[in-house]
């Protein structure tokens, strides 16, 4: 096998389609030759059509999630590239920057370098309104802002798991830190023991994993991260880099009870209805989506396009 730059780690849960999509996106736009890319799989509904879609991508990794913290730990500990991305099964890539123009940055620009992000661009630092400091990298246009003085949501956000490199190790560092709450507690009391599970029927196991510094889920483990990062800006940097938006998180369905959106309700946008359309040989439309270029970080329905098995286009 040849030698990897980067561990790509993305998380999926019900979503089959959704997850063939983001495959395909950053078998297209993104340096794979050089990813080890390892899908952490929550096993619940739909086993048959992940098995269809780990089939059509077998150079991934899949991970069946039995526990998300040791999981995780695993992963992150494991890693022996030089640096790590993170995805979610409903972000769509629909262009892509130059590696070496990447890895440059990063050289450029140590320590002050936190990550350098694959979801931001002008449309959206212009309507944000932070400034911003432009760099030659490799005779191209890279950009920069300054997070911890970001003036929205989008600009102080420097730790996601949607489509931003970060070197491995402000990662492990990070996870480091967020995970040092009582530790000596936590190897006594491990997750997947029956002296946990004892102690969880006493005390809400959420609130319990939470006390012994276990994130649980994808949100919980993004949330801890970032809240991190503010709190401690300078042991990760201030500069969060980036050249053009190249991908955005579709969000039109639940898969989750923390966060909710506008189509969760939708009948057409289930995780059933989708799964029944993948079963169908129904697929993300990339084209359709990188010709309308969308702008913002996330994105609603009015970015989702499906192609039918002999290339019919519909926009649901």
């Amino acid at each position: 096998m040849a030698e990897k730059d980067i561990t790509t780690i993305v998380f999926t849960k019900n979503r089959p389609l959704q997850l063939h999509g983001y495959l395909e996106s950053i078998h297209r736009f993104l340096p794979v030759d050089k990813m080890k890319v390892y899908l952490l799989y929550k096993p619940e509904l739909f086993e048959d059509e992940y098995e269809m879609c780990f089939a059509s991508f077998p150079n991934c990794f899949v991970v069946r999630e039995t526990d998300f913290f040791g999981d995780m730990m695993h992963l992150i500990e494991q890693t022996d590239t030089e640096y790590m991305l993170f995805g979610i099964d409903d972000v769509v890539y629909y262009d892509g920057v130059s590696w070496s123009v990447v890895e440059k940055t990063f050289k450029m620009l140590s320590p002050n370098i936190v990550g350098f992000s694959l979801r931001h661009g002008d449309t959206l630092l212009k309507r944000c309104g932070d400034p911003v400091e432009e760099y030659v990298v490799l005779g191209e246009c890279v950009k920069t802002f300054v997070w911890p003085q970001g003036r929205t949501p989008w600009t102080t956000y420097p730790f996601d798991l949607c489509a931003t490199i970060y070197r491995t190790e402000t990662i492990q560092r990070i996870v480091y830190a967020i995970t040092q709450r009582m530790p000596m507690v936590r190897r006594i009391i491990p997750p997947d023991t029956a002296f946990f599970k004892i102690f969880a029927t006493l005390y809400s196991r959420r609130k319990l994993l939470k006390l012994l510094g276990h994130f649980f889920n994808p949100n919980t483990f993004e949330s801890w991260a970032c809240r991190w990062c503010k709190q401690h800006p300078d042991e990760v940097g201030p500069l969060l880099a980036f050249q053009k938006s190249c991908a955005t998180a579709i969000q039109v369905n639940l898969v989750n009870t923390s966060t909710r959106n506008e189509w969760d309700d939708c009948a057409e946008l289930t995780v059933e209805a989708l799964a029944e359309k993948y079963r169908a040989g129904w697929r993300i439309d990339i084209e359709a989506i990188a010709r309308q270029r969308p702008t913002q970080t996330h994105s609603g329905r009015e970015f989702f396009h499906l192609k039918g098995p002999e290339g019919n286009h519909v926009h649901i």
